[in-house]
């Protein structure tokens, strides 16, 4: 193999920025070095191309930062958000933005190392992953109440409302490239981006990272917002919870039919039954029964709706995973002459 054959994964970054003023130089500052070129653990050759920084119109001078840091250098991409769309929203916009192999997401806070993008990586070609995810090896930088109720909230979309992965969703993540644009391209208003993702993932792992304190910096997520966060998560989850209605309706009217027969049958056998009472309860079963079973019916028809106007698609056409990142898995450091990486364009201000 010779030396342009050796291939170098190159990575988008995309972080949404809501108040990052005092936290997104240092960030930037940490994933210069990874510009110029950089291996992984596992001996993968990798380049950050660009960084998207995605503007969600935050309550800090965040875009002053931004301007700054675009005119001093060229690989940083800013994106303008009209208004504030949220976290999800603005890293979509940031993913359709992009042009890498890979995305990487990231927060603007200082929590996710960048230097630790390279495990991301080394877990997506072991695993020919099309989403690795971080799996924080240390107890999350929050407080016990919102480490906790995180951790109960995915547990219970995960296991009970079809959630798929959702334990192991993050914020810190890395994606194929085409995969990720094709999620932000058609993504619905209101979808949970890990959810979106899921649609279409076809193999997901996680990659231990070791999460780092978020300082003395105000989380911009209140209670109210993180709940209402979760509910987003449950709403755009799946159909499970509209098919549980359906089946709490076949339940009852199963019941109601059953308990119908058996008050029919008591009023002749024993005659002990007030008069009027068992048309009474005939009536008010089956009844309920059949209430239920339409409401179920009509919860199939609006989980159908939800997955359209969530942009849930019928399918997704991908090219060879073989002539993409995922067909490059071998390890320079086994090629002979293997050469050092191009560099990218000299960091001058622009004009």
């Amino acid at each position: 193999m010779t030396d342009v054959d050796v291939y170098v994964h190159r990575i988008s970054v995309v972080i949404p920025v809501y108040q990052g003023e005092r936290t997104l130089d240092a960030v930037i500052a940490e994933i210069e070095p990874l510009t110029t070129g950089f291996t992984t653990p596992a001996g993968h050759r990798a380049r950050v191309e660009e960084v998207v920084l995605a503007y969600d119109r935050g309550p800090d001078n965040s875009a002053r930062v931004i301007r700054a840091l675009a005119e001093a250098h060229p690989w940083i991409k800013p994106v303008w958000l009209s208004r504030n769309f949220g976290q999800h929203a603005a890293t979509l916009a940031g993913m359709a933005s992009s042009g890498g192999d890979w995305i990487v997401t990231l927060d603007e806070d200082g929590q996710h190392d960048p230097t630790q993008m390279g495990s991301l990586l080394d877990a997506g070609l072991e695993h020919r992953a099309d989403l690795v995810y971080a799996e924080p090896t240390n107890r999350p930088p929050h407080g016990f109440v919102r480490n906790t109720a995180s951790r109960s909230s995915k547990k219970v979309l995960e296991s009970m409302l079809g959630g798929g992965r959702a334990s192991h969703f993050h914020s810190y993540r890395l994606v194929l490239g085409e995969i990720g644009r094709s999620v932000a391209a058609y993504a619905g208003t209101g979808v949970y981006l890990d959810v979106a993702l899921s649609w279409v993932a076809s193999t997901v792992v996680t990659a231990p990272i070791t999460m780092r304190d978020e300082g003395d910096r105000v989380s911009g997520y209140s209670y109210r917002r993180l709940f209402a966060h979760f509910w987003r998560m449950v709403l755009t989850s799946g159909t499970r919870g509209l098919r549980f209605v359906t089946a709490v309706g076949v339940a009852f009217f199963v019941a109601g039919v059953g308990f119908a027969i058996y008050l029919i049958v008591s009023r002749f056998v024993s005659g002990d039954i007030p008069e009027g009472w068992t048309s009474q309860m005939v009536v008010t079963a089956l009844g309920t029964g059949v209430i239920l079973v339409s409401l179920g019916i009509i919860a199939e028809y609006l989980g159908v709706a939800v997955n359209t106007a969530l942009g849930r698609p019928a399918y997704l056409i991908v090219r060879d995973p073989a002539s993409g990142p995922l067909g490059h898995t071998e390890l320079p450091g086994a090629v002979a002459g293997a050469a050092p990486l191009p560099p990218l364009p000299t960091d001058q201000p622009r004009g």
